[in-house]
């Protein structure tokens, strides 16, 4: 018998909902506590933060509700207040909902405010620690926090507003962990040594510590900020002291072997050399993968790009993330529920993607009904994705076509389409009729119903728009029409902003297309495409792109 979690509060006014307040660690799921994973697992609806990795999120059932409510310098997100009362109204609906926060729940976040309004209302809760990035960062990157030489002490603080610290003490602290400080750089490093630290206490820069893309930037206090003046340094852990000197000696052999500084032999007394900046990746391949080196941004929808992100840092890119979409729900269910109620009637269900997927059977799950329902359809799918999404259901789809893309399902149907009637769950704008056109042409009779809206995404995330303006992009991926269409708006607005023309994006930049149809998206935003995938999958964008790479 599983032993029930053990609730931090007393109160007991829902009798099944409950809320898992749950540290997310510092990136990829190997950093997550097992309590956490288990948590996660039989979570019916996700509440979850802006730096918390795709992969954790793919821990949580198809069916469950992922919903983002993170914040990140100048985007736009919820009040506090509102997260609050979304966790309170998820608990009352019954549900298992997991509250995950990057790093641990009770290090410079907001878990106070959610935990008094779940008090407040009576919700059962419970806080799963979380390996914080303060502690994670320095190890990950060599630096250790303590030594019985260098440093007797440490000291984890949150620069967000830099004026309500004490900078005299904090200078003398032998080890400081700066959270939240790469946009206060300047003024950590100017207090620092105004309060009598010297300008030459060694100091790093730990970015996306914990995931692949991985990077340390280490130099001194008194050169660091004119050194990464055009480095995208966000999001990332500030780790400043002596001990900063020990990574060469305490690094991995293969990193130790490979581009890392040579610093002084007695690091208690010599400082770090201040003449160069020192850069260093994850551990560097005895042979460059095809990708090293190349920038590329991902441009699929907030949630959806984790599994394109690997296959492109498995073979050696920096990948930034750039959803250009939100997929929601669609402006009325009624179609939908309409639908469902009259299954019997449909020969066929066809789904062209993992979202029509999802939300189908999440409103056949609203309906109390299950995959039963589905006794007599034949299923029909468009891609290997969708195929394994439907498979997550435990469903094999009766159909694929050969050719991954919507046009080829009637080209290749395995029955005559005269008298059938079809049910086509799809996005509610932007999609194509083609597919439609050519059932119908064919004798078919279609139902479409709107299953969930995509929209472009409100702004361009503040890494990639340093990337832009650093010229720090090698190659954009596009994985749809719309991405493209999407893409090319936020680009412009953000190329107004600063009074740039949009040629910004140059002609040194890749574009690469999933397919046909982004391909021509491609040619009619930009005037030109220079990759298109030969099988029209993630797998195929990423060979084409090592193909690429390879030649060029």
């Amino acid at each position: 018998m599983a032993i029930a979690p053990h609730p931090v509060s007393q109160p007991d006014c829902t009798p099944t909902g409950f809320v898992s307040i749950v540290g997310a660690g510092p990136g990829l799921p190997d950093y997550l506590t097992l309590q956490g994973r288990s948590r996660l697992e039989r979570a019916e609806a996700v509440v979850y933060d802006a730096l918390v990795s795709p992969e954790l999120l793919d821990l949580s059932p198809a069916s469950c509700q992922r919903i983002h409510v993170g914040k990140r310098g100048g985007q736009p997100s919820l009040k506090q207040s509102e997260i609050d009362r979304l966790l309170v109204d998820l608990c009352q609906q019954g549900l298992q909902v997991v509250r995950l926060k990057s790093g641990d729940p009770f290090i410079f976040g907001r878990t106070a405010s959610e935990i008094q309004a779940l008090n407040a209302a009576g919700c059962r809760f419970e806080v799963v620690p979380g390996i914080s990035s303060a502690l994670a960062g320095p190890l990950l990157a060599s630096i250790p926090l303590t030594d019985p030489v260098l440093s007797r002490s440490f000291a984890v603080v949150s620069a967000h507003e830099p004026d309500a610290l004490n900078w005299p003490a904090l200078a003398g602290i032998d080890t400081l962990v700066v959270l939240m400080g790469t946009q206060q750089l300047a003024v950590v490093v100017e207090r620092l040594i105004a309060n009598g630290r010297s300008p030459h206490t060694p100091i790093a820069i730990i970015r996306w510590a914990g995931h692949p893309q991985q990077q340390v930037w280490t130099s001194t206090l008194e050169a660091v900020v004119r050194q990464t003046a055009h480095e995208a340094l966000s999001p990332a852990v500030i780790t400043i002291g002596e001990v900063v000197a020990l990574r060469p000696y305490l690094a991995p052999p293969s990193l130790a072997q490979n581009g890392v500084s040579s610093i002084p032999s007695s690091p208690a007394t010599a400082p770090v050399s201040d003449s160069t900046l020192q850069i260093h990746s994850p551990a560097d391949q005895p042979m460059p993968l095809p990708l090293s080196g190349k920038t590329v941004i991902v441009t699929r929808a907030a949630g959806q790009s984790s599994s394109f992100t690997q296959l492109l840092q498995a073979q050696g890119a920096t990948v930034l993330e750039m959803p250009t979409l939100e997929i929601g729900p669609p402006s009325s269910w009624d179609a939908l529920d309409g639908a469902i109620a009259h299954l019997p009637k449909f020969h066929w269900l066809i789904l062209t993607s993992t979202n029509g997927v999802d939300a189908f059977f999440q409103r056949l799950f609203a309906q109390n009904q299950d995959s039963r329902s589905l006794n007599g359809i034949k299923i029909a799918v468009v891609g290997q994705k969708t195929a394994a999404q439907l498979q997550h259901y435990g469903i094999q789809p009766d159909f694929i076509p050969p050719d991954f893309v919507a046009d080829a399902l009637v080209e290749h149907f395995p029955e005559p389409l005269q008298g059938l009637n079809i049910l086509f769950p799809r996005v509610e704008t932007g999609g194509r009729d083609v597919l439609v056109q050519a059932f119908t042409h064919s004798g078919a009779a279609v139902v479409e119903v709107p299953a969930y809206e995509s929209g472009c995404a409100k702004a361009i995330a503040a890494e990639v728009q340093h990337a832009f303006q650093n010229q720090n992009v090698d190659i954009i991926t596009f994985a749809s029409s719309k991405t493209v269409h999407c893409f090319k708006q936020l680009f412009t607005a953000f190329c107004q902003t600063l009074d740039t023309n949009p040629s910004l994006l140059s002609s040194s930049i890749c574009l690469a297309s999933i397919g046909p149809q982004t391909s021509q998206a491609c040619q009619a935003a930009f005037g030109r495409v220079d990759i298109e995938a030969e099988e029209y999958t993630l797998e195929g964008l990423t060979q084409a792109l090592v193909k690429w790479a390879k030649s060029s």
